[in-house]
């Protein structure tokens, strides 16, 4: 069967970590176009991928108007997120993109609409419900395995804007570039795993940001330039069926690379999920269930089923294909989260409850 033909626009970070090696690794895709301003990229591509010379475009709307591509994938920094799904909209053809979805719930709103209209399939790469024991964790808690949910704690880690590690004022300290910092970075991987799990949005939140380091040096210049996005963001929610939540979301964790925790307590046992705990990647579920739970405390490690192992490019390929299994998030999921991130935001600025629009 011919194989789906990807045109992949920005060749930074995740993209080379997460995108082009998994669309490489599908058999149903292959990078067939590359777009980037830094020709150092663009050979990249044409090297680890064979992508040919005049597939490898600087402007975005030579790449999504190539014959040879079908469907668009979009990794670049935030601001560029919306004229680009938009643009591939335009041209029919289906997109991912990385989150978040747009700059603010108002182009998330134009976003979806023309998308519907269009009738165009699109993913917004919430990377975090690929992984197999998040996965296993929506089930136990979908089936009521705990029962009723009263709470759930979601911590989001990372170390790499410490003052000590040197990081240069790069684009996600930007507002210009990244409409928010860890907030929309982390927060909003973590806004959306905690409504993926439970199946239950957010009424109103409270929440609190903040700027640890004010200024970084300009990697153009070398000169200091101010930071004004947040370093941290700490959130609490209520959610539509009455579940408490709290996030804690940072770059300053020191000793931490992508750690993530969520812990969900119910009426009839509580659940543990970890992502890179020990420095290794890895994820992992623990329980502590009715009834031996309720009177030895125990938390134990389970073994992950492995039905429920996913990946996220080639879950782009069965969407496409028609075969997917309904958990990959659409424009109607990143339009959710960006409201979701707007009302974080507001209420910092605010000082006060924020209804979630």
């Amino acid at each position: 069967m011919k194989k789906i033909r990807v045109g992949s626009i920005g060749i930074g970070g995740i993209s080379r970590g997460v995108h082009l090696p998994g669309i490489a690794k599908s058999p149903d895709l292959e990078v067939a176009a590359v777009c980037d301003i830094r020709p150092e990229a663009l050979e990249f591509a044409q090297r680890a991928y064979g992508v040919k010379k005049e597939c490898c475009f600087e402007k975005y709307e030579d790449l999504i108007c190539c014959p040879e591509v079908d469907a668009v994938d979009i990794s670049t920094p935030n601001c560029f997120h919306f004229e680009m799904a938009m643009a591939a909209v335009k041209a029919g053809k289906p997109y991912a993109v990385e989150k978040p979805m747009t700059m603010d719930p108002a182009q998330a709103e134009k976003l979806a609409a023309a998308t519907r209209e269009a009738g165009v399939k699109s993913m917004v790469c919430f990377s975090y419900r690929y992984k197999s024991a998040a996965r296993y964790m929506r089930d136990l808690i979908r089936k009521g395995t705990l029962g009723r949910i009263y709470h759930i704690d979601m911590e989001y880690y990372q170390a790499w804007g410490l003052p000590l590690f040197g990081t240069p004022k790069v684009w996600r300290f930007d507002k210009a570039q990244a409409a928010s910092g860890a907030l929309g970075d982390l927060g909003s991987h973590g806004l959306d795993l905690v409504r993926f799990v439970t199946g239950h949005g957010y009424t109103r939140v409270t929440g609190h940001t903040g700027t640890f380091t004010d200024a970084r040096p300009d990697p153009v210049t070398g000169g200091m330039s101010t930071v004004d996005v947040d370093d941290f963001s700490n959130a609490m929610a209520e959610m539509d069926d009455g579940t408490a939540v709290t996030f804690r979301i940072t770059r300053f964790a020191y000793g931490r690379g992508n750690y993530q925790m969520m812990e969900v307590y119910g009426e009839k046992g509580a659940l543990i999920y970890t992502l890179d705990e020990n420095g290794q990647g890895q994820d992992s579920l623990r329980v502590c269930l009715e009834p031996l739970g309720r009177d030895n405390q125990q938390f134990e490690t389970v073994r992950v089923p492995g039905r429920y192992r996913a990946d996220q490019m080639q879950s782009f390929a069965d969407l496409l294909l028609g075969r997917g299994d309904g958990l990959t998030a659409d424009v109607g999921d990143g339009l959710r989260n960006m409201r979701d991130v707007d009302a974080v935001l507001r209420s910092a600025a605010s000082g006060s409850w924020q209804r979630v629009e």
